[in-house]
C-alpha cells in the first residue's frame, strides 16, 4: 500500500494543494472550516508529512522512534535498557516520547516522528486510535509493538502473553493448595495488559474448577500506596480469601506492606503474587512470588529484528520472549 500524498488529502478536502500545506505549516490565514475539513482528510488517510523532505530526501533517517506509556515505572526504562544495547555499535539514534497511556497523545507522536522519515517506530501494545493504526500501516518504515503478542501485529510483536501469564499464576497458586483466591488490581482502562492477565487468571481458576472469590481495583494507575489500600478494601469485604493475585509487583509489594500493618501472616493467612519481577518485590524480608518477564530482551530484540531487515515483507512476525514463575516466599 503506498503512502498518501498531500494531493491526495487536498482532493479529499476539496481545496488546493497549497492549502494543506498552509494548513499543516500553520502559515497564514485559513477558514476555520476549511482547517477542518483538511485536518479531517489527513486523520482519514494517515497522512504524515515529511518534515525532513529538505535534509533527507526520500532516504530514512537514523533515527528510531520509540514511544513508551511512562518513565516513572522501572518497567519500560529496563525496555529501553535493551533498545540502547540493541542499538550499540550501529548509527541510529533512539528518539523518546512518553504517553502517559493516553492514546490520542500516543497519536501525536506517531504524527510527530513519522515525519522525520525514522528507519523504525517503536511502540508499547497493540492498542491504537484509528487514525494512528493508519499512520503506521500506511507508512513505509518498519514497525514494532513490543509487550504484547495477543494480537496480531502491524509488523512485528515483541513480548509476551499476558493472558497466558495469568493462567500460569492460577495453576501456581492452585498447585500450592490455595483455593480461595482473590484479585486486587488498578486502572484497566490505562493498561490493558493488566487487564489480559485477569482474564488468564480467571481463566485459569475455571480449569480448575475454581472461581474469583472477590476483586478489588482501584481507578487509578498502579503504585504500591494503591495496593496497600485496595487489599485492605477487599479484606474489609471478603473475609475467606486464602491467596491475592495482583496486577503487577507495585500494587502487589503494597498489599505486603498492609500485611505487615494489619499483622496478617503471609503466606500462612494469606498469600501474595504479583507480576513483573521487579527488584523492590525480591528486597522484600519475604521475597515476592511473582511472574519474571523478559523486559530487557524485549527490547533488545525488537530493535535488532527491525534493523536486521529495513523492508517490511507484508507478513507480520511474532517473537516470544516467554516469561517465569519467580518462587518467593509469599505464596
Amino acid at each position: 500500500m503506498s503512502s498518501p500524498t498531500l494531493a491526495d488529502v487536498a482532493s479529499l478536502a476539496d481545496v488546493s494543494e497549497n492549502t494543506v500545506s498552509r494548513v499543516i505549516r500553520n502559515k497564514g490565514s485559513i477558514a476555520p472550516e476549511t482547517r477542518k475539513r483538511v485536518n479531517e482528510a489527513i486523520r482519514k488517510l494517515g497522512y504524515v508529512p515529511n518534515r525532513a523532505a529538505g535534509s533527507l530526501a526520500s532516504a530514512s533517517s537514523p533515527i528510531i522512534g520509540v514511544i513508551l506509556p511512562s518513565l516513572s515505572n522501572i518497567v519500560f526504562p529496563e525496555v529501553l535498557r535493551g533498545i540502547h544495547a540493541g542499538l550499540a555499535g550501529t548509527p541510529y539514534q533512539p528518539m523518546i516520547g512518553v504517553t502517559d497511556y493516553d492514546l490520542k497523545k500516543e497519536e501525536v507522536l506517531i504524527s510527530s516522528f513519522l515525519a522525520w522519515k525514522p528507519a523504525a517506530i517503536i511502540t508499547t501494545g497493540c492498542e491504537h486510535t484509528p487514525a494512528a493504526r493508519r499512520m503506521l500501516k500506511n507508512s513505509a518504515v518498519r514497525v514494532g509493538e513490543l509487550m504484547d503478542i495477543d494480537h496480531r501485529p502491524i509488523d512485528v510483536a515483541v513480548g509476551m502473553s499476558h493472558r497466558q501469564a495469568g493462567q500460569l499464576a492460577a495453576k501456581h497458586l492452585v498447585g500450592r493448595g490455595y483455593t480461595k483466591i482473590a484479585y486486587v488490581g488498578h486502572d484497566w482502562n490505562a493498561d490493558k495488559r493488566a487487564h489480559a492477565r485477569y482474564l488468564g487468571l480467571v481463566e485459569g481458576l475455571k480449569m480448575a474448577g475454581l472461581v474469583l472469590r472477590a476483586q478489588c481495583r482501584t481507578d487509578g494507575p498502579s503504585s504500591t500506596t494503591a495496593g496497600k489500600a485496595t487489599l485492605a478494601e477487599l479484606l474489609s469485604q471478603a473475609k475467606e480469601v486464602d491467596a491475592v493475585v495482583f496486577s503487577n509487583d507495585d500494587m502487589a509489594v503494597g498489599g505486603y506492606m498492609h500485611c505487615l500493618s494489619a499483622q496478617i501472616a503471609v503466606p500462612e493467612t494469606l498469600a501474595l503474587f504479583g507480576f513483573n519481577g521487579l527488584e523492590i518485590g525480591q528486597a522484600l524480608p519475604k521475597p515476592l512470588s511473582t511472574i519474571l518477564s523478559n523486559r530487557f530482551a524485549i527490547g533488545k530484540t525488537a530493535v535488532e529484528l527491525l534493523l536486521a531487515d529495513p523492508a517490511r515483507n507484508g507478513k507480520p512476525k511474532i517473537v516470544d520472549t516467554g516469561f517465569s514463575i519467580l518462587e518467593g516466599l509469599t505464596a
